[in-house]
Parts: structure tokens; C-alpha cells; sequence
């Protein structure tokens, strides 16, 4: 029997009223398990309306009564922790080690919002001038959105709500409607721990739901992660309706290799970087720009590598890599592989014809490896979002940096070598805004924030960490003049009472 999705809005599901529904499959199987409410605009004001009305009494809550109920929130997430990653891995594909994965590294901001208290810290100067006192305060915007995208439906929407909320905002949350299960039990934990009703709101839908929050008066910012094309429209979109956005784009990200490096370890980071999570997530690696001499032999390795891996559905415990979200989407990223060579690549392993025993019928693809890709080929200069990772030649560290630079993207990039002087170099002169010296995929941890440059970011901040919290308030300059006690007129005395 098809499960079905609907809202959660105001602290409890609300059913869909549009008459709109989308499938959500199973990509292991091909099968339609789900069906999701689709948001009319109506819909999406009135969890709108829901939030602004909570906004009342939570934007002036204590700092203790939001953080006691984020850390009970996130003992309830840890307790759950199978629970939402066999969503993922139902709704997404990707194998449960992975999805488990995905679930520690929201955690990470839920207990970075545990610790709000220290990040809204204002600032004071005393006697500025005569009497005079400054203070520097930060308070919430109000009702804040997120959108987010299909490759981490439990992960993106933590990195967004509970710095919102601890913040004193309230949200709205438009999730992926590919795999939607997730984000209404991150909602319903929320309510567990004592969030108060509508502080937490979560509406499905397609771009009728996008638009309408993006237009909505009530909203005061967006946050976003996806595609660069989306992010463009996003920030625009809102912008030009006076929200404050922060919009995360697609990605190209560049692995450079150079001669001095370990190989063993460089083809092993290529190879995880590259095909982990079948290759759908922003930061991974789907060019490797080799230096000199290593090309020919880093392939190799990167080949006996791939040719290892076990592809099978997410709830199998042997599987390394699961299925691709949809059809549509394994029948574009095979489109790559399959025009590669008539625009010069060498096709070192082709990956479009592979299938699974007992799940034909799910939306399988191999892994993929192209050599002596040009740059100005397709499968280079588009964000490919699945397992395929192309290798480039370089005859120089600073051909290659040229050529890294020369990307429209800049989300992130990585060297490998063992010399201590060129990773400086690198991290000094790479166009990108997260930058990896022997790591692949350098996603910082909770309290530093993740972004982009160039077209992987529209907004001027980046994600959680200190910039997340700068993004969710806002700053306010008190200047105070107090009369002394002294300079009462005569008849008043403000001073303490004289007891002596």
C-alpha cells in the first residue's frame, strides 16, 4: 500500500488540500512507495501564518528555554538515529553506513545550536564619552524558509533549522519532494522535545510551494542548496521581494595531484570522493587534474580501485554504493559516458550497463572513468551529479591551477602532495571557498561554515558556523547616556538611600 507524506504544520500533520501529489520511488527498485502532498500557495501561507504567530512569544524566549530544548532534541535525533537513515536510504538510495553518516554530520549543528548562548554574545564599550555607553546586539529576523535539496534530506534541513530557531527565529522548510519522509520526522522529533507549536513547520511541494515563499510578505529569509541555476533564481527571486538569501549553487570540484604525492592514498580519496553517494552531493570530486608525469599510473590505480566496488541496494550491508534518485536522472548521467569519447575522452571503465540481480527494474549505474578529458568537453564543464569522475592532464602546478581557476564553480578543491610549500601556494591562489591539503572532500566541521566562490554561492554568507548564525540575526548599536546620581536637580535624589 502507497504511504503517504503530508504537511506538518503548527505541531501536527496537516493533510494535503491542493489535490496535487508527487511519487516518490524507490530507487532500488524502480517501484512507487510514496506519495507527497504537493503545497498549494494557499498551503504554504498558512504555515507561514502558523510560524509568525509562534514568532510572538518564541522570539522572546530565553536563551535556557531554547537551548534545554535543543539538547533534548538532540538526544532524541541520536535515539532515532536507524530510524531516519533507513528514510534516506528508502527515499534516496544511498547505503545506511552512508545515511548514518549523513545523520552525524547534522548533528553537528544541532549541537552547535546548543551552544547558542556564546554565539549571540554582544559587544559593549563603556564610556565611549562622557556617560556615554555602546552596545552591540544581535536579535532574530522572524520567519525564515529553507529549501533543500534531494541528496540530503535529513543533513541540509539541520544544517539550517536549529541555528534558526536557536536564534529566535521560526521556520519554514520546503524539502526535496524526491524523498520527503525525513524532514517530517526531524519535525516531529522537534515537537517531542518540546519545541513550541509551529516554531517548525514542513511543507512539500514543487515550484508552486518555492515561488510562494519566496514572494511571501511574511518571509524574511531564504536559505537554499542546489543546483546553480536554482540558486541563481532563488537569490534573484527573493532578493527582488527584499529577503535576505543565501543561496548555495552546483559544483565542479578539482583534485590536484602532484607528482610528489602518494598515489596509493591520492587514488583512494579519488575513488570514495568521486563515487560515494553514487556521486550526488556538492563537494564531490568529479575532476582530477594530474601533474607531470603520475597521469598514466593514478588512473590505474583509481581503475583497480572502482572495479572493486559492490553496487547494490542501500539496505544491503554489503552494498558500497547504492542506486541514482530517479530514472530521469541515471539516464542523464549515463548521457556523459556514453557522448565521452566522440568528444576525445578515453573511456576507461563504463558504468551505464550495469544492473543488479533481483532489482533490474531499479535505477542503477556504474561507475564511470574518463581519461584526458578536454575542458571543453560536456562531461567537464557540466556538474555531472553522479558517479563519474573525469581525469585532466596538467604538465605543471601552475597549468593545473590555471585550468582550476578557470571554472565558473568554486565550492571546493583539493591537493594532494607532500610538499609542505606548494599545498601553501595552493590554498593561497585556488578560486574556491573550501580547499582540502591530502583530504578530498573538505567539508568543515560544524562550527566553521561551508561555502562556495563564483557561481557555487549567490549571497554574501555561507552556511552554519559563524556565518550561519549572521545570517539568521541581525545586528542592532544601542548608544546610552545615563545622568549621574550627582547631577540630580535639587528636590531629587536618584543616588541610594543615605544611611548614614
Amino acid at each position: 500500500m502507497t504511504k503517504t507524506v503530508n504537511h506538518w504544520i503548527g505541531g501536527k500533520t496537516v493533510e494535503g488540500a491542493s489535490g496535487n501529489w508527487g511519487p516518490v520511488t524507490d530507487p532500488a527498485t524502480g517501484a512507487v512507495t510514496t506519495r507527497v502532498a504537493l503545497a498549494s500557495a494557499a498551503e504554504v501561507d498558512a504555515a507561514v501564518s502558523a510560524a509568525r504567530e509562534a514568532y510572538t512569544t518564541w522570539g522572546t524566549s530565553s536563551l535556557a528555554q531554547r537551548t534545554a530544548i535543543l539538547f533534548r532534541y538532540r538526544a532524541l535525533l541520536d535515539a532515532h538515529r536507524d530510524d531516519i537513515a533507513a528514510l534516506i536510504t528508502a527515499e534516496h538510495g544511498k547505503v545506511h553506513s552512508d545515511a548514518l553518516g549523513e545523520v552525524a554530520r547534522g548533528l553537528e549543528i544541532v549541537e552547535l545550536a546548543c551552544g547558542i548562548t556564546t554565539q549571540l554574545k554582544g559587544e559593549l564599550s563603556t564610556q565611549v564619552s562622557q556617560r556615554v555607553d555602546v552596545a552591540a546586539i544581535r536579535q532574530p529576523l522572524g520567519v525564515v524558509a529553507g529549501i533543500t535539496p534531494f541528496n540530503f534530506p535529513a543533513m541540509v534541513p539541520m544544517w539550517m533549522f536549529p541555528l534558526a530557531v536557536a536564534c529566535g527565529n521560526t521556520f519554514v522548510l520546503k524539502p526535496s519532494e524526491k524523498d520527503p519522509s525525513a524532514a517530517n520526522l526531524l519535525a516531529e522529533l522537534a515537537t517531542q522535545a518540546g519545541l513550541p507549536d509551529g516554531v517548525l513547520n514542513v511543507v512539500h511541494g514543487d515550484k508552486v510551494a518555492v515561488d510562494a515563499l519566496l514572494e511571501h510578505p511574511g518571509v524574511a529569509a531564504v536559505s537554499f542548496v542546489g543546483s546553480t541555476p536554482i540558486a541563481r533564481y532563488i537569490h534573484t527571486t527573493a532578493s527582488a521581494h527584499g529577503k535576505r538569501v543565501q543561496a548555495l549553487g552546483g559544483a565542479k570540484n578539482h583534485m590536484l595531484v602532484l607528482p610528489d604525492a602518494d598515489l596509493d592514498a591520492a587514488a583512494d580519496a579519488a575513488v570514495s570522493a568521486a563515487y560515494g553517494s553514487a556521486g550526488e552531493r556538492c563537494m564531490a570530486i568529479s575532476a582530477v587534474v594530474a601533474v607531470g608525469s603520475v597521469g598514466d599510473e593514478l588512473v590505474q590505480k583509481i581503475r583497480e580501485r572502482a572495479e572493486k566496488i559492490v553496487i547494490g541496494p542501500g539496505t544491503d550491508p554489503v552494498s558500497e554504493m547504492g542506486p541514482l534518485i530517479t530514472k530521469a536522472h541515471r539516464d542523464k548521467v549515463a548521457s556523459y559516458v556514453t557522448g565521452a569519447a566522440a568528444q576525445g575522452a578515453e573511456v576507461v571503465l563504463d558504468g551505464t550497463g550495469h544492473t543488479v540481480d533481483g532489482f533490474e527494474d531499479g535505477h542503477w549505474i556504474g561507475l564511470s572513468l574518463l581519461d584526458k578529458v578536454s575542458t571543453d568537453s560536456d562531461a567537464y564543464r557540466d556538474e555531472i551529479f553522479g558517479p563519474v569522475l573525469c581525469v585532466l592532464r596538467a604538465g605543471t602546478y601552475e597549468e593545473g591551477v590555471a585550468l582550476i581557476n578557470a571554472s565558473p564553480y568554486g565550492n571546493g578543491t583539493a591537493i594532494f602532495t607532500r610538499d609542505g610549500g606548494a599545498a601553501r601556494r595552493f590554498q593561497l591562489e585556488i578560486e574556491a571557498g573550501m580547499v582540502g591539503v591530502n583530504v578530498p572532500i573538505p567539508v568543515p566541521v560544524g562550527y566553521h561554515s561551508f561555502g562556495g566562490w563564483k557561481d557555487s554561492l549567490f549571497g554574501d554568507h555561507h552556511i552554519y558556523g559563524n556565518d550561519g548564525v549572521h545570517f539568521y540575526t541581525r545586528g542592532k548599536v544601542v548608544t546610552t547616556r545615563w545622568p549621574d546620581p550627582a547631577d540630580a536637580p535639587a528636590g531629587v535624589d536618584l543616588g541610594f538611600p543615605r544611611n548614614h
